[in-house]
């Protein structure tokens, strides 16, 4: 009888379910591509046989973008070397940047400080370590199933249909571990949608043409919004007693209202257009440098969503320019709270009915303004800066 019970209780059990393998996931993707225009042949040279890049669950997880201080990410990309190498860069292709920018209105220094962040001016195209085979990046990526499934199936399916289009192969398309292409780093989406053949050769190859990288960027950026002749902000300083929570990049004002308010530019500089629409940001608290930014840094978040790699950007292209260092200083011995302490930010945040997001540790422009309202709520100065100390507070509050 017992026996006969133990029987039944075990067919009542829910079947464990087994994992997908590599190979399995490829076979099943195979029909949503071949619905996106990929021809079952093309999928089907392309993956197989193919293997999982065992390096990107690593990689997925430690982006620098997300993980490091925003001051350390712009040291470490930032070096006088770097800058004097790009003036070099730039200088040897002087011709070609200064066509690209009378012909798209795009600055080209700061094509010229995206080409420094995302490839060393070219210097790490031919790293195999670095720079590899595409369709084996992106299916890695697809099948682990990380934050943004959805770009990187369309990602997956936009290089399939680089190889259909030609002229290169499988083998031969090749970029980052998340798929992005060339130069300046476009991902494979962005390349069917923005793709410029920029030396007249008839196709578009971001790896091999520096041309062909620019044009396509440059298009990319006004694509974006990018407006002509404005530039990506000011480093300004803010009066003590100043209201943070309008340091809200949702709504941009006229640089006129933030100079009403006692906000000013750094070393007595004058703003030249007082109607020019910005917001306050301010990465590092209100003790951190402080900026107004207008809708050509927001273009450059659309180029790579991190703040930390869109201030490099514009930085940098200030530094190619001739231009020096951030007046204010850098809180760095600020210590900042662990993946699931910023998982238990977000998830007190939502309790308290200040944050809406998803809860992923990821402590973008939504959870600092939930943040900053908390803030306000206990009369602190509600700069949206999260640190350790957030974390304590959070876990405190009821």
């Amino acid at each position: 009888m017992l026996r006969m019970l133990l029987v039944a209780l075990l067919v009542m059990l829910p079947a464990t379910a087994r994992a997908e393998t590599f190979s399995e996931f490829l076979r099943a993707f195979e029909a949503k591509a071949v619905a996106s225009g990929v021809t079952r042949d093309v999928y089907r040279r392309a993956t197989d046989g193919l293997t999982p890049d065992p390096n990107v669950p690593k990689l997925v997880e430690t982006q620098p973008e997300f993980t490091t201080p925003i001051w350390d990410y712009l040291e470490r990309r930032i070096t006088a070397d770097r800058i004097a190498r790009g003036k070099q860069a730039i200088e040897a292709n002087r011709s070609l940047f200064g066509a690209v920018g009378q012909q798209t209105g795009v600055d080209p220094y700061i094509l010229g400080a995206i080409w420094g962040v995302e490839t060393d001016y070219g210097a790490v195209l031919g790293n195999a370590k670095l720079i590899k085979p595409i369709i084996r990046s992106l299916a890695t990526v697809v099948f682990q199933k990380r934050g943004r499934l959805r770009e990187d199936e369309a990602d997956f399916i936009a290089a399939l249909l680089l190889v259909q289009r030609g002229p290169l192969e499988a083998s031969q398309l090749v970029g980052s571990w998340a798929g992005a292409i060339g130069h300046l780093q476009v991902n494979p989406s962005n390349v069917i949608a923005h793709g410029l053949d920029g030396d007249g050769d008839g196709r578009v190859d971001l790896h091999n043409s520096l041309p062909d990288a620019l044009a396509t960027s440059a298009k990319f950026l006004l694509d974006l919004g990018y407006a002509r002749g404005v530039d990506w902000g000011f480093e300004v300083d803010v009066p003590a007693g100043f209201d943070w929570l309008l340091a809200d990049r949702e709504t941009l004002r006229p640089i006129a209202f933030f100079a009403e308010r006692g906000v000013r530019r750094v070393k007595g500089r004058d703003f030249a257009d007082a109607t020019l629409p910005v917001f306050l940001y301010a990465p590092a608290g209100a003790s951190g440098p402080k900026f107004l930014m207008t809708g050509n840094y927001l273009v450059l978040k659309g180029y790579n969503f991190s703040d930390s790699y869109a201030l490099s950007v514009a930085h940098l292209a200030d530094r190619l320019k001739g231009g020096g260092g951030f007046v204010a200083n850098w809180p760095t011995g600020t210590k900042f709270p662990n993946l699931k302490q910023r998982e238990t930010i977000q998830a007190r945040l939502r309790q308290l009915g200040l944050y809406d997001g998803v809860v992923d540790g990821r402590l973008g422009p939504i959870t600092q303004a939930a943040y900053a309202k908390f803030q306000a709520s206990r009369g602190e100065t509600a700069d949206g800066f999260i640190t350790h100390k957030s974390f304590e507070e959070l876990s405190a509050a009821r």
